[in-house]
């Protein structure tokens, strides 16, 4: 939905060239903003008459098995990190559509649905960074070196520079067991309160979420019930195999189930199932908040509102806040929502213009 025009893009290979380009826009006045992934729904990636310093030249993966460490260029997206490190069986937790760029994704803190709540959010993961400041300076960032850039760069958004470089903490995990369980609509409060009780009590190794979404047409599913709205629980599980379905088995108890997907993958297939959902050159319009609680009342206006999904790709998705993300104390970290127990999200995806009204 945004039509900006910039004065000039700068595709950046380098954090020399980085530095340039903040010493250019700054000499010259000209406003700035920062391309990473290109995943920004409220395109803070593209600015009017100004200079749009773009990081897709920086993407890079290069892992440490050894020391379970990763250092990522700031233009590298999930799916770069997630194939680079699955190699060596090892992961960091991050957002579940692989087109999202890690700076953006850690910069904001960083909400991994399926590995959060056992390894933290990816802000948590990051050990240090490279920075080039406002002034066109170069520096370095960590617990040990500007702590309170480090700390700033956790949760407090693009505000502070622009990373060229991110190093991540590592974690072993290869194969999990996951994907959705689709139920009938009727018996969304039943599976939503289910979930709400079941997530707080489980496993850390368990994670997913909760969602509305209409059917798409996918082998799995009933071709007759192509097109419905359902909602949904996307499972998954990073700890023992053998444990999981005494995990998973009790979801398809929450209510009638129309159809599943659930079973042993790679987890960078699971990190990548809801692509095809997400292409590229849609419109968005997205609303997200915080809760320490999903009360009955809060179930209710879900309950309400969640149904009216206008379309195949818009959902209403509600994530856990728990588990390893609250063993980090509120003020470590630029991150201020850890005393949430749920992320409530709503993300209205459509193609067609004229229909800006309809899913707004």
């Amino acid at each position: 939905m945004h039509d900006r025009r910039p004065a000039a893009v700068a595709r950046c290979v380098d954090a020399a060239d980085v530095m340039a380009v903040v010493r250019f826009a700054k000499g010259a006045g000209l406003p700035l903003s920062v391309r990473g992934g290109n995943h920004s729904v409220p395109g803070y990636g593209t600015c009017d008459d100004g200079v749009v310093l773009d990081l897709s030249g920086i993407r890079y993966v290069r892992v440490d098995p050894r020391a379970r460490r990763a250092r990522v260029g700031g233009g590298a997206v999930l799916g770069d990190l997630d194939h680079a490190t699955h190699a060596f069986g090892l992961a960091t937790p991050a957002g579940f559509v692989s087109t999202t760029g890690v700076g953006g994704l850690t910069l904001g803190g960083g909400i991994g649905a399926y590995l959060s709540r056992r390894y933290g959010l990816t802000c948590d993961n990051l050990l240090a960074a490279d920075v080039v400041t406002a002034d066109g300076e170069l520096v370095h960032a960590s617990e040990d070196e500007n702590p309170d850039l480090f700390w700033a760069l956790r949760g407090g958004g693009g505000n502070f520079g622009v990373v060229t470089s991110f190093e991540f903490a590592l974690h072993p995990v290869d194969q999990v067991v996951g994907g959705p369980v689709f139920f009938e609509l009727e018996a969304a409060g039943d599976v939503l309160r289910f979930y709400r009780d079941y997530v707080g009590d489980a496993s850390r190794d368990f994670g997913g979420f909760f969602a509305f979404q209409i059917a798409p047409p996918l082998p799995f599913i009933p071709e007759e019930r192509h097109g419905d709205t359902l909602c949904l629980i996307v499972t998954s599980w990073a700890g023992a195999a053998d444990e999981a379905e005494d995990v998973l088995g009790p979801v398809r108890s929450a209510g009638p189930v129309v159809a599943e997907h659930v079973g042993p993958m790679p987890y960078p297939a699971l990190q990548s199932a809801f692509d095809a959902l997400v292409p590229a050159g849609l419109r968005h319009y997205w609303k997200s908040d915080f809760v320490k609680e999903l009360t009955d009342d809060a179930v209710a206006v879900h309950l309400e509102h969640g149904p009216r999904v206008p379309s195949m790709t818009s959902t209403m998705h509600i994530y856990p806040i728990d588990g390893a993300v609250q063993d980090v104390p509120s003020g470590e970290t630029a991150f201020g929502q850890r005393d949430a127990d749920f992320s409530v999200n709503i993300a209205g995806m459509w193609e067609d213009p004229a229909a800006d009204d309809e899913h707004v």
